[in-house]
Order: C-alpha cells, then structure tokens, then sequence
C-alpha cells in the first residue's frame, strides 16, 4: 500500500485520496465496519471506534506517522504487493509513478493527462510544495520565471488552431497539411499584406478546435462527476413516463442494436448544437462566430444542461456564416466521434476506481431552422421546405402575397372528420389526403448517394458516423425558435405590427383567388382601400384593451421579464419581445388578454394553441396522452386555417404539427431547445475583451476556466461555476416562503407580543403588527430568532 499521503498535508487531495484508501483498506481485510483501531495521533490505536469516526479523528489530529506497517489493520509484518503506487524521494520532491500489471494498454492510452488519474499527483505534490522555506521570494524560489513557462500547464488543456481556406473549401490538415492554396479555388493559404506581397505565416482565415476526447476522459477523474454519468442506470424510471432521454426510444434503440455499447452506462450519449453570434454585439454586423457546442444526456436533468457541462468543441470566426460549407470545419470532430464509438481504452473511473473502454454516441443536433438545413443538408426554404414531410411538403403559393404559405392539415385528420368535407372554410377543396411518412435515414443516404437532390443540398458529414442512419430523429426541431415565430405571427396579426402583421390587401386578394371567404375581400374607394374585419381583426378600442391587460399584468418574480416595459401604450403594440418573452405569451397570458375582445371562433383557436405549448413543454410527459395531444394540435391547427388568412401560416407555424411526433422519440421538449445555448453564447460573447481578436479571447478565457473548474473537482468546499448552488441545506428563505409548522409557532406567538409590549400604541392595529412582525430579524434567520427565545 502507499503510505506517502501520511506526511501530506491533511489540506491536500494527497491526503484525502490516502484517507479513503486507508479505511477501504482496513474494512476490507478486517472484515468489520463496526469497531476498528483508530490511528490518529492521539488514539495511537489503543481505542476503538467506527469508520466515520475514526476519519474525523485522522483528519482532525492527523495519523501517527510512525505507524508505517498497519498491522492492526490487516497487513502482515512484511507486506508485498506485485501492482502500487510508488513514491520516490528525490531531493524533497515527491514523484509519483503508477505501475500496473493488469491492464494492457497502447502507448497512446496516457497521450494526456485524462487518461491517467496519477498524473494529477505531479501537480498535488507542486500544489503542496512550499515557494520557498521560510519566506516569500528570495534566491532559488521555484515561481515560474515568465508568463510563457506559467502557462505550460501539465493538465493538457488546450485547443488546436487549425488553418482554412477564406472560401469554405479545405481544412490545411491531414493530406493537405503542408499546402500553401487551396486545391479547390487556388486561393493562397495565407494573408496578402498592404501592397499584395503574401505575409509567410500569417494564415487567412484560422479555426479553433478543442479536442473532446481528453475532456471526456476528465469528467471520469472527478469522484462526483463519474457517479452522475450513471445516474440514467441507477435511477428508477416510471412506466409510461418520460422525464429524460433515456426514456425515449431513441435511447432504447441505442441499446436494443447494439448490446455492447447498452450494456456500459458509462458510454456517453451526446448532443450537438450551433448558432452563429456577433462577438462585437453591434459594433460590426459583419463579423460572424459560430461555436460548436456538446453535451452529454448521461447526466441528471438538473446537471445536464448546465454551463459547467456545455463542451466547447469549435470556434468558426469570418465575415460570412459557414452556412452549407459547416461540413469542411465538422471534419477534425467528425474524425473524432468516429473514434469514440469504436472506443478510447484506458479510461480511469474515479467513481469505481478501475479502467474502462470509453465509448459515445451522438442522438441529435440542436438549431435554430436555417442551421437545420446546413448541417442536415435538406432544403428549408420554398415548396419542400418541411424537413419531415418532404416530397410531401403540404405547400401553396400565394399569387398577390409573392410567398409560399402550408396550409392543408386536413390530411393529419382522422378519414371520417367532418373537416374533410369542408370545402369554403379552407381551401375551396375537398380533402382526401394521407399524411406523409418521415423517411429514415437509410431512405434518406441512398437518395443523397443515388443523386435524387429535389429536397436535399448535399450529403450531411454526420453520415460519416456508423450508427447516424439508424437513429429515428437525427437533427430536432428547436420549440424555442418556434415558439418565438408562431408568437409574432399571432400577437402582430391580432395587433396590426408592421413588419409581422400577416393581414392586407394581398392576403384578401389571395383569399379572393382560392374562393374561400369572399365577404373579405378590399373595397376600393375613391381616397383609400377599406378592409373589411375579419375574424383576427380588433378594433382601435379592443387593440388599446388588450394593451392594457399585458400592461397591468403582473406575474411571479423569474417568471418572465417585466410585461409592462414590452408594451406601448401609445400605439398599441408589444416591442421588443425576446425568445423567453414570447415562451411565456404562447404559455398563459393571451388567453387571458384576448378573452373578453376577440370572436369566439379565433379566441378559441388561439387559446387551444396556448394549451397545447404548455402541455408539451412540460417537464414529465405521459406517453399515453401524446396521441390525443396530437390530435388536438391537428385540430387546433385546422381551426387556425378555418379563421385565419392563408399568408399566416408560414413554415414554423406547420412545423408545429410535428413536435409531439419528437417528443414522443425523444422526450422532455426542455432538453432539445436552444435556450440554454443561447445563454452559453453570451458568456462566451462576454470573454471577449480585445475586440482585434475576438476569438482569442473567447478561446483562452475558456480554457482557463476549464482549467480552473478542474482543479476546483479536487478541492474541498469549492463551488463550481455554471451549476446552481443547492438552496436545500438549512434555511435559506423567509417565513413567508415556507409552512409554519407546531414546533415554531409557539415563537411566532411570542414574537407578537413582544411587538405589543414595545409598541402599546398598535395594539389594537392588527395589520401594522403583522407587518412589523415581517419585517423583523425574525423573518430573516430564523434559528438565532430560536436560540434568543431559549434563552428567554
């Protein structure tokens, strides 16, 4: 056994790792957790107690470093062990090495420092080292002598800057490392200078990667970390209940085809998503920063999503997004998921304290829709603009509006709705259809590869991945992006906001061209062109009511920005409405405003739309309700054509008819939409300081917060940054947030008269006693109040 943490510091993770080896060690051989011989230095194992107490007492007073072979616990008088930990004392430095004679590994097995759990030792053994005895900065102390030695960390944290082509054609790596232009277009590798003499050196146009593999593998060496990674194994899981992916089929279809990458719960499940920033918020609107960003569903919902576990794996600057060409910059991470399902050996589990064949799997991709189209390669725009219907997009082109509009619902209907067999109410046609069926992803790579492009751009890279065609949902829809536009579209209908009004001349003539709804169409007048109301129509009066009832609203503090600064008065409209905003509109608040102003029919279209938001963002899901919850969003979405013009129903309005299908594939909405990305994006535009070089910035504050989250994973009562702080232990809130129970009561009673004997004046004012009574000490820390009536 290694005895070297014996004369650590007890302050150190040395020691604290010697502590637990110790005890583990003594139980295992003594066979008893009840009575052992405590080793501290006062004890000096004549006293007998159990395990915990025995580890406050060696921490407490520290253990009797003479006693170097425990025989009282369990070694024999001359110990051998043929695999250990070793020390070796060399001129006051400790050294640590690891040899093993169990585990075979590669030589590239220990290529950084995730995969060795000693190698941490080395920078225990510096942290616990002194500057210098005795005193702070004189001759031979061991400071780094410049910023460029500090910053030689031996965690292996770091990032590779990678060279590009300007047009989005090559990475300069692997075949074409050492070229100097670009085989595709010919353009020079590096930056031309003021008077087009090439700069040797100064690449065009650089990207940065952060290779995950040694993250991944850095996750396992945090004790705590290990054991959340499988928590989806251990957890109790309800039947007919989703409340995680991994009680999604997506999850299951993992583990039903291939056992072996099932059967592991540490073999991590991965999500992707991207998003293009400005750096320099509006100082340059052409400047473009698109990160790439994992993360991993093995963890608990209240840990998963968090900041600390969003793994920065790209960073693509320029002044055009990558758009299509995102493939050329995927390639080094491509490369490197490839490498994960077959499998990284040498893995060291803190948790379990053993080696292990890491393995990871990546479910889906998460954007907003344009960046759906670039990294699935299918068409988002025009007449096949549905990614799920496809061929079957049901799509119209509005001859006065100059857009495409997707109407036709119908076909999602029951055969025998009477719906069906409305002609005037929708498009002046009867409806037959069957709705079309998503193609997998078998049928999707042998059309990209058999040239058939009528509704796919290119092959996507993530086809590269054995495993991509098999998965039911490759790429999710985001309900955040959404949600956002199906807001604007009803809010600025109802309210007439230039800009995101769907109503006009146009939209009534369209109506006029499919014969449906001709009592609307224009009245031409000699002065202008009246319109006559519709069933979205509000009157100048009922625009100011509903005005009115967002201004006066008034809702719980974190529940949504403050509903009175959206809205202007003057004019009657809402303004500035951001993502969250309209999160919390599309969940509760229009019913509310449009009740007593809006026709029945439209009122209640909109607020079964309402419903139905709330209900699939729901937290838990009841598998068994999703099939009525998709045919009432058929039928709400049915209504909404019945009452509303054509123009309003754009692409995200009809991709509303496929999120339960997703949720039902792959659960719980919150964990597939770009909230929590949109977030990370502004910590990551918050690094920037320099805004010459936005992107250093934002790659070097990122990995210096990495490296510090890592060392904080191996010290003791150090929060970490990007997971909430547990407000569980002890009493954090007021009274007023909290049930009075019997055992305070008596308090409360005492408080009061306390309060009537100070103040004889109130007695009788019962609310000013109460008040008072709040807005005491009491109140805000309740165990001193406790502790002072005791003593009363």
């Amino acid at each position: 056994m290694d005895k070297s943490w014996m004369h650590s510091d007890r302050r150190s993770k040395a020691y604290e790792f010697g502590v637990e080896a110790f005890l583990n060690f003594a139980v295992e051989n003594l066979l008893t957790t009840t009575h052992i011989r405590c080793p501290c230095v006062k004890c000096v194992n004549l006293k007998l107690f159990g395990v915990g107490i025995i580890r406050d007492h060696v921490y407490f007073n520290g253990i009797d470093q003479s006693y170097k072979n425990w025989t009282f616990h369990g070694e024999p008088r001359e110990a051998t062990t043929n695999a250990s930990r070793n020390v070796e004392e060399d001129d006051g430095h400790s050294r640590y090495s690891f040899v093993s004679e169990e585990i075979d590994m590669d030589d590239n097995d220990f290529g950084d420092f995730g995969s060795d759990p000693y190698e941490f030792a080395n920078v225990i053994g510096d942290g616990d080292q002194p500057v210098y005895p005795g005193d702070s900065l004189p001759e031979g102390n061991t400071i780094p002598t410049s910023m460029y030695e500090a910053k030689k960390c031996a965690l292996g944290l770091s990032y590779e800057k990678m060279h590009a082509c300007p047009n989005d054609c090559i990475l300069y790596r692997k075949e074409y490392d050492d070229s100097t232009n670009c085989p595709t277009c010919g353009i020079s590798r590096w930056k031309e200078g003021k008077d087009s003499i090439l700069k040797e050196g100064v690449p065009a146009k650089v990207v940065w990667y952060f290779p995950p593999i040694p993250r991944f593998k850095r996750m396992f060496q945090s004790h705590e970390t290990a054991k959340s990674l499988t928590w989806h194994a251990a957890r109790k899981s309800i039947d007919g209940q989703m409340s995680h992916p991994a009680d999604s089929p997506s999850w299951k279809l993992l583990d039903d085809k291939w056992p072996e990458f099932g059967n592991e719960p540490r073999n991590l499940r991965l999500a992707l998503s991207s998003d293009g920033f400005n750096p320099h918020i509006s100082l340059s609107s052409r400047y473009s920063c698109w990160p790439v960003i994992l993360v991993t569903y093995n963890l608990p919902p209240w840990l998963c999503m968090k900041r600390k576990f969003m793994m920065l794996t790209l960073l693509i600057f320029g002044t055009k997004q990558p758009g299509n060409d995102i493939d050329v910059y995927l390639e080094p991470l491509i490369d490197d998921l490839k490498s994960l399902w077959v499998g990284i050996r040498g893995v060291y589990d803190a948790h379990n304290g053993e080696y292990f064949t890491l393995r990871a799997a990546l479910m889906w991709t998460i954007n907003d829709f344009p960046a759906y189209g670039n990294l699935s390669g299918c068409v988002v725009k025009g007449y096949k603009a549905c990614p799920i219907c496809g061929d079957d997009t049901p799509s119209h082109r509005l001859k006065n509006g100059h857009k495409i509009c997707y109407i036709g619902h119908r076909k999602w209907l029951p055969i025998n709705h009477p719906y069906r067999r409305q002609r005037a109410a929708f498009n002046g046609k009867l409806e037959y259809g069957i709705p079309p069926e998503p193609l997998t992803g078998e049928e999707v790579l042998h059309m990209v590869e058999n040239g058939d492009r009528v509704c796919w751009k290119k092959k996507s890279i993530f086809f590269d991945l054995e495993y991509w065609k098999y998965l039911p949902v490759r790429h999710a829809l985001d309900v955040m992006h959404i949600e956002k536009n199906v807001c604007d579209s009803i809010i600025g209908t109802l309210l007439e906001i230039p800009g995101k009004n769907k109503d006009g001349i146009a939209a009534r003539l369209d109506l006029l061209n499919m014969g449906v709804k001709t009592d609307l169409q224009p009245e031409y007048g000699e002065i202008r062109t009246r319109l006559p109301p519709g069933p979205w129509n509000l009157s100048k009066a009922e625009k100011r009511e509903v005005c009115n009832s967002f201004y006066g609203m008034k809702v719980p503090e974190g529940y949504s920005s403050n509903i009175k600064n959206l809205v202007s008065l003057q004019d009657s409209r809402l303004l500035g409405l951001k993502s969250h905003d309209c999160h919390t509109l599309m969940q509760q608040l229009p019913p509310v405003a449009i009740r007593s102003v809006l026709e029945k029919p439209a009122r209640y279209a909109i607020t079964r739309l309402c419903f139905f938001f709330n209900a699939i963002c729901a937290k838990t899901v009841d598998v068994s309700k999703l099939d009525k919850l998709e045919e009432d969003v058929v039928v709400t979405l049915c209504l909404l054509e019945k009452y509303f013009p054509p123009s309003f129903f754009d692409i995200m309005v009809h991709l509303v008819v496929h999120l339960v299908r997703e949720v039902r594939l792959c659960g719980p909405v919150y964990f597939r939409w770009m909230y929590l990305f949109e977030r990370y994006m502004k910590v990551l535009k918050g690094y920037v300081q320099n805004r010459t070089r936005p992107e250093g910035c934002i790659a070097e504050r990122y990995i210096a917060e990495e490296a510090v989250e890592f060392c904080t994973q191996h010290l003791s009562d150090v929060s970490t940054v990007g997971v909430p702080s547990s407000q569980k232990m002890g009493v954090s809130k007021p009274l007023s947030g909290c049930t009075n129970t019997e055992e305070v009561l008596p308090y409360i009673e005492q408080h009061m008269i306390h309060i009537r004997t100070a103040y004889p004046k109130f007695r009788k004012r019962t609310k000013w006693l109460q008040d008072k009574h709040y807005a005491s000490r009491f109140k805000v820390n309740l165990r001193k109040t406790i502790m002072a009536y005791q003593k009363i």
